[in-house]
């Protein structure tokens, strides 16, 4: 097996960075969902409520600044804000899970009310601030603003299986879904399709994972990423009557990385398009109904 996809999301909802390589911190891929859009009670925006948001194409700029592009060429530079050079700080909260982060500049705020709505820009200057859900990570996990895990692993194989199913059954309404519509992390070609509901820990390239949670999906699924246009029931239809995995409609898992011996500070290693993948531990495949 191999990685044949490396995706980065610098603002939680936005569109994908795919880099040939990319550093992986404890709390996520560098660069990951450190920036995310909040309303004015803090709770975080995504693709759900304004599938706008995937349609802003972000960059990484040195010092952890940000770039956002609008659809109609309209851009913005971000510098990173930081508590210690006086930028407010924010109560913020994603799925119940409330933390502090920085808000960006006034000029940013304009800039987003302008081209999505009335959010503020937030950054989390400190990735040790939310910890993982307790039940399925170790003391001191932590994750970036992504929806609950560091990465997220999805294989094509099982794209593949998913898309015949829809073709059979709905062959009227059937349009070949691309990965994207997954948002994914990493992505692994040459396993048998829905072979990772069983992994437990993979190898991939230099580094080691723990495999913890199946991905429940959402309304995300349905947004054609290139466009912004929200689709029909696809492939949550399929994925509800196929493939189930604790009570909800599952594709890909979630994963968090482990430091390897010796290696200190955030960097833990990087991944390389190519990258071997090998299934260090198998288990039992994630049952439908939660128990």
């Amino acid at each position: 097996m191999q990685l044949t996809g490396l995706h980065v999301y610098p603002v939680k909802s936005m569109y994908r960075l795919s880099p040939e390589t990319a550093e992986v911190q404890p709390w996520g891929l560098a660069g990951d969902r450190r920036w995310m859009l909040a309303d004015a009670t803090g709770r975080f925006v995504s693709q759900r409520e304004d599938a706008a948001l995937g349609q802003i194409r972000p960059g990484l700029l040195p010092g952890g600044a940000l770039a956002l592009t609008a659809p109609d060429g309209s851009r913005i530079e971000i510098a990173a804000p930081t508590p210690a050079a006086g930028d407010p700080v924010a109560d913020v909260e994603v799925w119940g899970t409330r933390f502090r982060a920085t808000e960006a500049a006034k000029e940013a705020h304009r800039w987003i009310a302008e081209h999505l709505g009335d959010y503020r820009l937030v950054h989390l200057d400190d990735p040790r601030a939310r910890p993982v859900d307790p039940e399925y990570s170790e003391p001191g996990d932590t994750v970036s603003m992504a929806d609950g895990f560091p990465l997220l692993l999805t294989t094509t194989a099982s794209l593949d299986r998913l898309n015949e199913l829809i073709a059979a059954e709905h062959p009227e309404e059937y349009e070949q879904l691309p990965m994207t519509r997954f948002r994914p992390s990493v992505v692994v070609s040459g396993a048998e399709a829905w072979a990772e509901d069983g992994w437990r820990r993979v190898r991939i390239g230099e580094l080691t994972f723990k495999v913890v949670k199946p991905c429940g999906r959402c309304v995300v699924t349905t947004t054609d990423q290139e466009t912004g246009e929200r689709g029909g029931k696809e492939p949550l239809r399929t994925l509800a009557r196929h493939h189930r995995l604790l009570r909800k409609a599952a594709f890909g898992q979630n994963l968090i990385p482990e430091r390897p011996a010796g290696v200190e500070g955030d960097v833990l290693g990087t991944l390389r398009l190519g990258d071997d993948v090998e299934v260090l531990e198998d288990g039992a495949h994630w049952p439908a109904d939660g128990r």
